[in-house]
């Protein structure tokens, strides 16, 4: 369309308008580009008649020149769209709203004060106007637990999501920073949503229990962090509980996390003594006063007991500074003392680069230090623009391309979390370049449908704002589009796509059906919106008992699911005994030569296969599948069907009917009919091979083994260890002051009902989390009793 638009243009300067009939002159430019044959040049006046028109040679000239504009027009709009052009249109407001934009989750082990410090992140910034505390006992509960669930049982069970305003001090002007924040849930069961929240967000805060340190969760939320490259800085939360030492979790960060922190506070006294903090790099006292500590109070005083540590502590800052930053290493070699303006820049580079993270302390609950930790997040964590995102360009086999955060760019955007709600399909949109109002449409990248947004909001936990427009690097939900979670959206002129986020597989199923069938439309409903809504939850409905499945990551997911199926669709429901998602393996390497042979009075089947399986080395996780075959006595297209027939009864292995994993199976000769073989005969004759040989290649059934991690207090510690000696192994064990935290690898299976007897055995103070770690062999006993009872369910199917 360019070319024709620049040939429409004459040299006179006139425009050939609609009634000029462009299309004669695009009929004429394709002629022009082409040789000038001798149907040409007679055709022309034909063509254009009466009208004013170019000689041949003119017309040539000016079509090529059209085509060589558009070309340049072209390069100049990609030119455009690099990150430096945007860079170099962007206007000064449009440089300022993004440098004050935080994009942020607060995660962390189990109990450590995420909703609290989120609740008063709310209140400081004016969200809310009184603080409610966590488990409702107010009637009312935390703003960001707004499940009911989620206030009897004072668990986070779906990430929130909200936004605020922080005005922070600099060079005496009120700054106003925008932040986007998520409250993650802290239970291994609900993995799934720290995964997503950390997919989109530029930043973290690591809150970290004061007594505890590091525990067993806040490994599992470092390495989600990792996996997404987020920056975080680390607030050690708690520090008005007995046994407080934010030392010890610092050391921890540097230890069992592996990633370099120093504190830049310590405390003004600790447990009952606990007041404020003294800031490290301005090097005065920190305060809070006033009701729910709303005031802060800043003094140049420091109190003479802590000044000594306090200079120990900023040197070992500036020491562990010049291990991860270049300038600062320059400083420290020359001995030259850095000023609070080059320290603050360094933790801020160091912190974005995810080579350090700076240590804060406090108390949420306690209304002590908060604010603090807000202006750290202002000061180290990078705004969207400090983060390189990438996408995938569709059009060119996935090359991964560069997205900038600049509202001048096309629109690009990733939907992160869908959520049900009385108004419809609320979807969670991260956008990460380009601008997007209400009323535009978008493309979904995966299903290629152009989607209208009639209506663009701003979460605040199960509240809702209005907006008109959202700009890049903002975090925003929409109504009224129909999308899986992880789809890209675009504006329609980027063929781009976006990676979506790691799933886990589900380790736990129950059998489930409602108890009147009455209800069967609503349990449809909520299984369809369960499975829209939560990845990790699954359903399937066995083939052969014919009963519905649910898949989960533990019995608590499980749980929680089954409840909201009562309590929000009205629905009660039996379920059966959990069952565990075994494995089946093969151990050693044996031969197979098997002959399908079947006739039933017209073509039969015939297929013959020689081969062997045994373990794959290269991976004990994934099947392998290969033919050696030479001289053609297998034809390709039956080849193909032996790989099928290989993939299908791994699915469905000859122990349990369990996913067989590490199997290699290899056919290396057989024999065909010319009639009675078929692509069916083959895939039959593979599988029967495979079950035949299982048992002479060693086949054993494999059982999940549960990272299982339990916190309680030091004076049960015998009792926990009887416990969990008839259930597992036990691989560490620490003991503080108070509480010591076990470590063990124990059988999914012996886990069933753990959390009733850890409350007997520990008075009720005792908590534990699960995760899956690997799978192994099952003892000899239970393989033998699971075998059994799978021969005996099989018959009782056949006999019916």
């Amino acid at each position: 369309m360019r070319v024709i638009r620049a040939v429409a243009t004459l040299n006179s300067g006139r425009t050939v308008g609609p009634s000029h009939g462009v299309r004669y002159f695009s009929l004429g430019c394709r002629a022009a580009i082409n040789t000038t044959s001798s149907r040409v040049a007679p055709a022309l006046p034909t063509l254009l008649g009466n009208r004013r028109h170019f000689s041949i040679t003119n017309y040539r000239t000016a079509a090529i020149s059209a085509a060589e504009d558009a070309l340049r027009q072209a390069k100049e709009l990609a030119a455009k769209m690099s990150p430096e052009a945007a860079a170099a249109r962007m206007t000064p407001e449009e440089i300022k709203r993004l440098s004050q934009v935080r994009n942020i989750g607060i995660a962390a082990h189990i109990d450590s004060g995420k909703t609290t410090v989120t609740e008063r992140i709310l209140y400081y910034t004016g969200r809310v106007k009184a603080i409610h505390e966590v488990r409702g006992r107010d009637g009312v509960g935390a703003k960001m637990d707004s499940m009911e669930l989620e206030r009897e049982r004072g668990i986070t069970i779906q990430s929130a999501a909200t936004f605020a305003d922080w005005i922070k001090k600099e060079d005496d002007k009120d700054e106003t920073y925008h932040i986007n924040l998520i409250d993650t849930p802290g239970h291994i069961d609900f993995t799934i949503e720290v995964e997503r929240a950390m997919r989109v967000l530029d930043g973290a805060v690591m809150v970290l229990c004061a007594v505890s340190g590091v525990q067993s969760q806040t490994i599992t939320v470092d390495r989600q962090m990792k996996r997404y490259d987020v920056p975080r800085i680390s607030f050690v939360n708690k520090m008005d509980r007995m046994g407080a030492n934010p030392f010890k979790a610092v050391e921890q960060i540097n230890n069992k996390l592996k990633i370099p922190a120093a504190a830049i506070q310590i405390p003004i006294g600790v447990e009952k003594e606990f007041e404020g903090v003294v800031d490290l790099i301005e090097m005065r006292a920190i305060r809070n006063d006033g009701q729910r500590g709303i005031n802060v109070k800043v003094s140049k005083e420091i109190p003479a007991e802590l000044k000594e540590l306090a200079e120990e502590k900023r040197q070992e800052l500036i020491e562990k500074l010049a291990d991860v930053d270049d300038e600062m290493a320059e400083m420290f070699l020359d001995e030259k003392v850095p000023t609070n303006l080059q320290i603050k820049a360094a933790i801020r580079r160091a912190t974005i680069a995810r080579k350090f993270t700076p240590v804060l302390m406090g108390s949420a609950l306690a209304d002590k230090a908060v604010q603090p930790m807000l202006d750290a997040v202002c000061d180290y964590l990078p705004n969207p623009s400090n983060i390189t995102n990438m996408a995938l360009d569709l059009s060119k086999g996935e090359a991964p391309v560069e997205l900038v955060p600049y509202n001048s760019m096309p629109f690009v955007g990733l939907a992160f979390k869908l959520e049900e709600n009385p108004y419809g399909q609320v979807t969670y949109l991260r956008v990460y370049q380009g601008s997007l109002k209400k009323g535009t449409y978008l493309f979904n990248s995966r299903t290629n449908k152009k989607v209208r947004i009639p209506r663009i909001v701003r979460m605040h936990s199960n509240e809702m704002e209005d907006v008109a427009e959202i700009g890049a690097g903002e975090i925003c939900a929409v109504f009224g589009v129909e999308c899986a979670s992880g789809d890209t959206f675009t504006d329609g002129r980027l063929p781009y796509g976006m990676s979506s986020m790691f799933v886990p597989d589900a380790v736990m199923s129950l059998s489930i059906k409602p108890k009147r069938s009455s209800d069967a439309d609503g349990f449809s409903k909520a299984m369809n919106r369960f499975m829209r809504e939560d990845p990790t939850f699954r359903l399937h409905v066995d083939e052969e008992s014919e009963e519905t499945i649910i898949s989960g990551m533990g019995e608590l997911h499980l749980d929680i699911y089954v409840e909201r199926l009562r309590r929000e669709y009205k629905v009660d429901c039996e379920t059966g005994q959990p069952r565990v998602a075994y494995r089946e393996t093969i151990n050693t390497r044996t031969e197979f030569d098997y002959l399908l042979k079947r006739q039933s009075g017209g073509p039969g089947d015939y297929a013959r296969v020689l081969g062997w399986i045994g373990p794959n080395e290269e991976n004990r996780e994934d099947n392998k599948f290969e033919t050696k075959v030479v001289g053609g006595t297998i034809p390709d297209k039956f080849l193909s069907a032996c790989g099928k027939g290989f993939e299908e009864v791994c699915q469905r292995g000859p122990l349990l009917g369990h996913k067989v994993i590490g199997a290699h199976m290899v056919v290396t000769d057989g024999a065909t009919h010319v009639t009675d073989s078929s692509d069916y005969a083959f895939n039959l004759a593979t599988q029967m091979a495979f079950k035949k040989a299982f048992d002479d290649a060693g086949g054993q059934v494999l059982e999940p083994l549960m990272k299982t991690t339990i916190t309680a207090p030091v004076e049960f510690q015998g009792n926990i260890l009887m416990l969990m000696n008839k259930r597992g192994t036990i691989v560490d064990t620490e003991v503080g002051a108070d509480d010591f935290t076990m470590v063990a690898d124990c059988s999914l299976n012996a886990m069933f009902g753990f959390s009733s007897h850890l409350r007997a055995a520990t008075q009720g103070k005792g908590e534990f989390s699960m995760e899956f770690s690997h799978y192994a062999a099952a003892p000899p006993h239970l393989q033998k009793e699971l075998v059994s009872k799978y021969q005996k369910e099989l018959e009782a199917k056949r006999n019916k």
